[in-house]
């Protein structure tokens, strides 16, 4: 009983999560009895209401923007690219320069987490010679090994960049 109520639950918060997508929900009962949610009435169903309104309908569709070379109709300035909408929530200047600020600390403290890896990884690495281990008695294995450290150096300075470039890119 448990398994039929836990899928209807996951059935209608599912249909919850597509209904701005569609207008109306019904809430019917199959053959054994078990809860169907559907978008289609079928026999005798309940409409349910999910706090949704229908999707609005489809407007125009919008024109391409004219390109400035060959006609000659320069008149019309270009629209902005992609303005805010006014309902859009707006953060105050003070909240968001301190996420700013929490932001860059927090890069901040995986920059030096990654700079600090680099080093560590670089003296085992040992400028393309670390020193082999006793399991390595084979040479392809310790080969294997030193790609492994080049690739995970490599990796940790392109870390660093983004990192840097991430905290650069803070206002």
């Amino acid at each position: 009983m448990t398994n039929i109520v836990f899928h209807g639950a996951v059935a209608m918060f599912a249909l919850l999560l597509c209904a701005s997508a569609q207008a109306q929900i019904y809430r019917c009962t199959d053959a054994n009895g078990r809860p169907l949610y559907t978008d289609v009435k079928v026999g005798k169903c309940q409409l349910i209401d999910t706090g949704y309104s229908s999707p609005p309908a489809a407007s125009a569709p919008i024109p391409a923007p004219r390109s400035s070379g060959g006609s000659g109709s320069a008149s019309a300035p270009a629209p902005a690219a992609a303005s805010t909408p006014s309902s859009f929530p707006r953060v105050d200047n003070v909240v968001q320069r301190a996420r700013d600020d929490e932001r860059r600390e927090i890069l901040g403290d995986e920059l030096r987490i990654e700079e600090r890896k680099l080093l560590d990884l670089k003296k085992v690495f040992n400028n393309g010679e670390p020193e082999r281990q006793g399991n390595e008695r084979n040479y392809a294995k310790y080969q294997e090994r030193v790609v492994t450290m080049r690739d995970e150096i490599s990796r940790t300075e392109r870390n660093i960049e983004a990192l840097r470039r991430e905290i650069g890119n803070i206002r």
